[in-house]
């Protein structure tokens, strides 16, 4: 047992991963170090750039500027994150007695960074949904992305340093902003979109399609050293889900058959809003993960 190889991971807890997290699903072939980064998005940066974790989760959107760039990621088919996001983009009524989605051409919309998951999801509802010129908003970012080669397209303005986004919203230095875990439970926040707690449940209805936030990549350098390794960590993943009370809707699928139409939305829209300069072939995405899974792949 001493030459088991201790691996570093960076992963969230949920309930698809309470199971790894509190050790009742492991494996005889490695140990796994997992870091709770919180909140996790820090984790992606140094992820994606420097390949500090043998393991992590990872927003989709750095994913795909990662595989842009070169990096040494490989994909694996885990959905670790993904929500609906109607309700994701607020205004504040101290400043707006009302704010809907045909309202926005002209006005200041505020986002944490221009990559991040949860703003290139609400962007896509609002292009596609309420046929929006994305253009035509003032888009004010607050960071720079997870990949340092990425430039904001020329139409996003960066806020003067040291400014926060809910300070601008409460403030009204933004007419809205696009929030996610940290929405405030405040009377005087509303959604921009209308039936915005109904709408993304919906769109899944009608569709099937679920907006991906995260997903499970691990280093090149240990998919080509131990492939037997990440075959034993997509099986952790899949048996901490199968040991969690099933959620339906399924927001958070294991397997390519499963996620590929989703994330086929997720290259689309990642191409549209130029936060990658070409589209990626979801087999080439996911030949990796193929060679190294076989049959459980998908």
């Amino acid at each position: 047992m001493n030459d088991v190889p201790v691996l570093k991971g960076a992963l969230k807890r949920y309930p698809t991963t309470k199971a790894i997290l509190d050790g009742k699903v492991s494996s005889p072939l490695m140990r796994i170090e997992w870091s709770e980064v919180e909140p996790i998005h820090d984790a992606f940066k140094p992820m994606a750039q420097r390949q500090v974790y043998d393991v992590s989760e990872m927003a989709v959107f750095t994913y795909l500027q990662s595989r842009t760039y070169n990096k040494p990621l490989v994909l694996l088919p885990v959905v670790l994150a993904a929500r609906f996001q109607h309700p994701c983009i607020v205004y504040n009524t101290d400043f707006h007695e009302t704010l809907t989605p045909d309202m926005l051409p002209g006005k200041k919309v505020g986002v944490r960074s221009y990559g991040q998951t949860t703003g290139a999801w609400v962007r896509h509802i609002l292009a596609s949904e309420h046929n929006l010129d994305l253009e035509t908003i003032k888009w004010i970012t607050f960071e720079g992305g997870h990949l340092a080669e990425y430039n904001e397209p020329s139409f996003v303005t960066r806020s003067a340093p040291g400014s926060k986004l809910l300070p601008m919203l409460m403030s009204g230095g933004v007419d809205a902003a696009i929030l996610g875990n940290d929405l405030p439970d405040d009377p005087k926040i509303k959604a921009v979109i209308p039936n915005a707690k109904t709408a993304g449940r919906a769109h899944y209805d009608r569709t099937g399609l679920i907006p991906i936030n995260h997903m499970l990549v691990v280093t090149k350098a240990l998919a080509d050293s131990r492939p037997d390794i990440v075959r034993e960590i997509y099986r952790l993943f899949r048996d901490s889900k199968a040991a969690a009370d099933s959620a339906q809707p399924d927001l958070r699928p294991i397997g390519i058959k499963a996620i590929s139409p989703s994330l086929q939305v997720v290259v689309d829209l990642a191409h549209h809003q130029k936060l990658i300069p070409a589209k990626f072939r979801l087999d080439d995405l996911f030949a990796d993960a193929r060679a190294i899974l076989g049959a459980d792949a998908d």
